[in-house]
């Protein structure tokens, strides 16, 4: 699946890719649903739609993990958040408020409009929640004038 607008999920699922790229393998459904506090059942039916979609495989009794489209989408999730965040603290919140509002309103905002954004900053290499990477093309981007 090519990365599209950036919003193609909804912004919980897409909490949920971020939360397993963190965990870098497989994790138990409880794990997922003990983290964002819901009943496992509801973690279960949105990881079946993530299944269909191809963003994770479910083992039932072994666990979730990240397909390399999913992989490669929460990687670009996460890279969206670190953008916006950074990106607000250039304009005077804290670190901790920067993480939050980003939070708030990064599943709203497209993939072109974080291309446009990194170019303008010079396409940074850390942010304030950790390394930002570049794989999905936004290098080609030209800073804007």
């Amino acid at each position: 699946m090519e990365i599209g607008n950036g919003y193609e999920i909804s912004p919980r699922k897409a909490e949920y890719l971020k939360y397993l790229w963190g965990k870098g393998g497989r994790v138990r459904t409880t794990d997922i649903a003990r983290e964002f506090s819901v009943d496992p059942s509801t973690i279960t039916k949105t990881i079946q739609e993530l299944s269909e979609t191809g963003f994770v495989t479910h083992e039932p009794y072994r666990g979730i993990s990240l397909t390399v489209t999913g992989n490669r989408y929460a990687e670009y999730l996460i890279k969206r958040h670190r953008i916006l965040s950074l990106m607000l603290t250039h304009y005077g919140f804290s670190h901790e408020q920067a993480c939050a509002e980003a939070s708030r309103f990064e599943s709203m905002v497209s993939k072109e409009a974080i291309d446009r954004i990194c170019a303008a900053m010079g396409h940074p290499g850390q942010g304030i929640c950790g390394e930002i990477t570049h794989n999905d093309g936004c290098l080609n981007q030209k800073p804007t004038q």
